[in-house]
This record gives structure tokens, C-alpha cells and sequence, in this order.
């Protein structure tokens, strides 16, 4: 029986570009609601991602909403954000890198967030359905080893992020069984200071669409093991 490959990909600057996004909640609030909501949006938004380790921008909202109940503008934000067309956020090329995956092995989108926003970002973008709704999203995923291999095993398994922290924690506990893939896209894999105490992955790219070159090592056997990299 060939070996089964799983390929778990992560959503935010990896799939999507969320830095565009953050820019765009940004801007919004500040031309609707003026500059000190904004600016205390994002300080409650900040202080809660510090706190609870995911972006949560309904619940920031909420705290937000507690804070200035007579502001009836404030219940139009949550239409703002959840009617975003978060489509046009994909990377180029995106969903064809996760058409190809599937060709090679198991595609599963692998996030972090709330259960509510995040869902319907990959929902409405597209993801959802390209990966043929094998998603998991967690508050920790890189604590969550166990729940993964339990739900999609798999021989080998590629994992693919923008953020090396999480590449390390998965090459940690998996070791060989595992090749670990950087997208160099977004704040997280531009900041230089993140990859001081990490190893470096396996697998670098500038963009997710790079996987698509005919000689990326990710498509030189439909089986993968850190041997098969260069």
C-alpha cells in the first residue's frame, strides 16, 4: 500500500493574506468611528490575542461594545467584519497549490481562532470547499498533535505556516515524520527576531504559489521524508 502523506496548511498569511485584512478592519474603523475607536479597538484587540493566543476580533468587539453601550453605530462593525469578501484575500494561486496537494496526498486546513469568525473566513473565502471541508481549527494547534494524528493519520505528514514558531513546536514532537514548509509571507515570517532561537524549516518559499514549480521537492515523490529535500 503507498504511504499516506497528510498535508496540513495553515489559513492566515499562509492560504490568505490577513495582513491585508488587519489593514483593512483598520482603515474602516477609523473612517466610520473615528481614530480613538480605532485606536481602542486595537489596544483591547492586542491586550485579548496576548491573553487567550488567537486573534479574536468578535470578542474584542464585544469588550468594545461594553465599553461604549450608547454608540448604536457599533452594531453595524460585526457586519462590517463578517461580510467581508474575504475571497479576494487569497493568496495568487492558493487553491490551485491545494488542488495540487490533494493529487499527492491528504489536504487538511489547519488554523487557530474563535469559533465563529474564523470558520466563516475560510468558509467564505473559498477554503472550505478547495479542501473538500477537512478543516480543523483550534485555540492551540501546535498542542493538539494528538487530536490530528487521531483524526487524519497519516504516515508522513507536511505542515506548512508562516510562523516557525509553530514549524518547530510540529518538527519537535514529530521529528522525521514530518517536513516542515515556510512561506515567507507576512509580518510573522519578516520578522527576523521569531527565527533566532527556531531551526530553520525544512522547506522555504516566498509564496504559497511557489509550491507549484515542477521542481519544488514537495512534488518530487508523492511520498515525502526530509531525505528528499535538498
Amino acid at each position: 500500500m503507498e504511504p499516506k502523506t497528510v498535508f496540513l496548511i495553515d489559513v492566515d498569511n499562509t492560504l490568505l493574506d490577513n495582513d491585508r485584512l488587519q489593514s483593512d478592519l483598520a482603515r474602516h474603523l477609523e473612517e466610520e468611528y473615528g481614530l480613538p475607536a480605532r485606536e481602542r479597538y486595537w489596544a483591547i484587540f492586542t491586550e485579548r490575542w496576548g491573553r487567550i493566543g488567537y486573534a479574536d476580533y468578535l470578542g474584542a468587539l464585544q469588550l468594545y461594545r461594553e465599553e461604549e453601550l450608547h454608540d448604536p453605530r457599533l452594531l453595524r462593525m460585526s457586519s462590517w467584519m463578517v461580510d467581508y469578501p474575504f475571497h479576494t484575500l487569497l493568496h495568487p494561486k492558493a487553491l490551485e497549490v491545494i488542488a495540487a496537494l490533494r493529487r499527492r496526498g491528504e489536504v487538511v486546513i489547519l488554523s487557530d481562532g474563535d469559533a465563529v469568525f474564523q470558520p466563516r473566513k475560510i468558509e467564505r473565502s473559498g477554503l472550505w470547499d478547495a479542501a473538500d471541508g477537512q478543516v480543523l481549527i483550534y485555540i492551540h494547534k501546535e498542542q493538539m498533535l494528538s487530536d490530528i494524528e487521531e483524526r487524519f493519520p497519516g504516515e508522513h505528514y507536511v505542515v506548512i505556516d508562516d510562523k516557525v514558531r509553530i514549524l518547530t513546536a510540529f518538527k519537535s514532537a514529530w521529528q522525521d515524520r514530518v517536513t516542515t514548509v515556510l512561506p515567507k509571507q507576512g509580518h510573522y515570517a519578516a520578522d527576523s527576531s521569531l527565527f533566532v532561537s527556531c531551526p530553520a524549516p525544512d522547506l522555504s518559499v516566498d509564496h504559497i504559489a511557489d509550491l507549484l514549480a515542477p521542481d519544488c521537492p514537495l512534488f518530487a515523490s508523492p511520498f515525502l521524508t526530509k531525505r528528499s529535500l535538498p
